[in-house]
């Protein structure tokens, strides 16, 4: 009984890895998590705006991380009937559930910074 419920806990911290790791897989890199962010704060971004939002993205890496993003039904693009044209970001439904996340994570950047610079 004993070695059956060791099994079952390391099969279960696998999952538990597995998962993680599916979760990092997706938000990875240096600026995914701070789009989401800064779409996150507004609800709806442009994408003059997420730019303006994220000091030292260029415009190339943006679009790349958004399209990854898109493709990971985190984010929807919205084409504006304007002129010029304008392109509109917000999270989809499945991309709303990483605002508790998002959230959590500035809270503890906060605590970090004070407990490492002091500040």
């Amino acid at each position: 009984m004993a070695v059956c419920a060791i099994t079952e806990f390391h099969n279960e911290q696998k999952k538990r890895m597995r998962a993680v790791q599916d979760s990092m897989d997706v938000l990875n890199g240096k600026w995914k998590i701070a789009i989401i962010s800064s779409i996150c704060c507004y609800k709806k971004r442009r994408f003059s705006d997420i730019l303006n939002d994220i000091e030292g993205i260029s415009n190339r890496m943006l679009s790349k991380e958004l399209k990854e993003l898109e493709i990971n039904q985190l984010v929807k693009r919205t084409v504006l009937d304007t002129q010029p044209i304008s392109v509109q970001y917000e999270l989809t439904e499945h991309g709303d559930t990483l605002q508790t996340i998002i959230s959590n994570l500035a809270e503890w950047g906060v605590v970090h910074r004070k407990a490492i610079v002091g500040r």
